[in-house]
């Protein structure tokens, strides 16, 4: 008898372990919206900012549709709700938008005191300066005195007092709400540099109407890893939201692309690929969607690498991958297991 009050108990256990997750408050929305609202920047080339017929484009465009093919399992189901870097994170905490997928750094404050999940690291860079090469500098160290302009309720703020305190130097920051504001104000020469993470410098360079005329300093005075966020109370949406950029990560780590995964599909006979585009094992279960949410995400939206190819690197910012490699290629990506 008390073998089989053992072996109920177990099976009972192993039953609960396997029975699907509750959606939570914020997936039940999403559903019931049609869409998932993403919070973006309002403008920034190689993350998101609409193209000329209006189309968002960008590393953190294609990552909201990755969750939207995920969640809904059509890519296109997203609502793209520019923000700026005071708004962006009233806007998740009052719900209206779903998640912030933005150029943030991703801190212990924020982790803290905001209310809100930092859910999962998938960009890593650093913040810098922009310069003009008339002002003929080439360290950051060298701008004693210099007048910096940056973005208003940001971290750059705090990070460049840090850095000039570090440094022994003066600068005089001079905030604007928004990026496209700080741009203005630095091409009218109201300010000898601006500072931000290096992918918006480098797109701020790049659209400048004399890229050559400006200078990207080689010195990083700060790490910034960035990452989605989602409210807190809400594990299950977090949780989608991680395992869809992880979907991402590992779809290059096996080699799947936009064209090869429904062949791959079809024919793959690779334990862990058939897992990974759900034809083995209950992989939705537990967020409540299909099985084959993780092929859905490749085959409509694609894989990490040729995301970043596309916006930030060769045929992006022309930014080297860098950190943002795989970790079996030298780099910080590494998606967890899909067991």
């Amino acid at each position: 008898m008390m073998h089989k009050t053992l072996f109920a108990g177990l099976l009972a256990g192993l039953m609960s372990l396997a029975a699907p997750a509750f959606a939570g408050a914020t997936f039940d929305a999403v559903r019931q919206n049609g869409a998932v609202r993403c919070g973006v920047t309002s403008g920034v080339a190689g993350m998101a900012r609409p193209d000329s017929r209006g189309r968002w484009v960008g590393l953190h465009a294609d990552i909201c549709r990755a969750i939207a093919a995920a969640a809904l399992g059509d890519a296109e189901k997203v609502r793209f709700v520019p923000l700026t870097a005071q708004s962006r994170f009233t806007a998740l905490q009052s719900g209206e938008v779903d998640v912030l997928v933005y150029i943030t750094a991703l801190t212990l404050t924020r982790d803290a005191t905001l209310g809100l999940n930092q859910v999962v690291p998938y960009f890593y860079t650093g913040q810098g300066f922009l310069v003009r090469r008339s002002l003929n500098v080439a360290r950051a160290a060298e701008l004693d005195g210099a007048t910096v302009c940056a973005t208003q309720g940001s971290v750059i703020e705090r990070n460049l007092a840090d850095f000039a305190q570090r440094a022994g130097i003066r600068l005089t920051t001079i905030a604007f709400d928004t990026q496209p504001s700080v741009i203005t104000a630095f091409l009218a020469g109201r300010c000898d540099a601006i500072s931000n993470d290096m992918i918006s410098l480098s797109a701020n360079r790049l659209s400048a109407p004399n890229p050559n005329d400006f200078l990207l300093l080689p010195d990083l005075i700060a790490k910034e890893p960035q990452g989605a966020l989602v409210r807190n109370g809400d594990a299950e949406w977090a949780t989608l939201v991680r395992w869809t950029i992880f979907a991402l990560i590992q779809a290059e780590e096996f080699g799947l692309t936009q064209q090869n995964v429904e062949a791959t599909r079809a024919s793959t006979a690779d334990p862990e690929i058939r897992r990974f585009l759900g034809l083995s094992e209950n992989v939705g279960a537990g967020f409540g969607i299909r099985d084959d949410w993780a092929f859905q995400v490749v085959r409509q939206v694609g894989d990490y690498g040729t995301l970043y190819d596309r916006h930030v690197g060769v045929h992006g910012l022309g930014l080297d991958r860098g950190l943002n490699r795989l970790w079996n290629k030298g780099g910080l990506l590494m998606s967890w297991l899909w067991q």
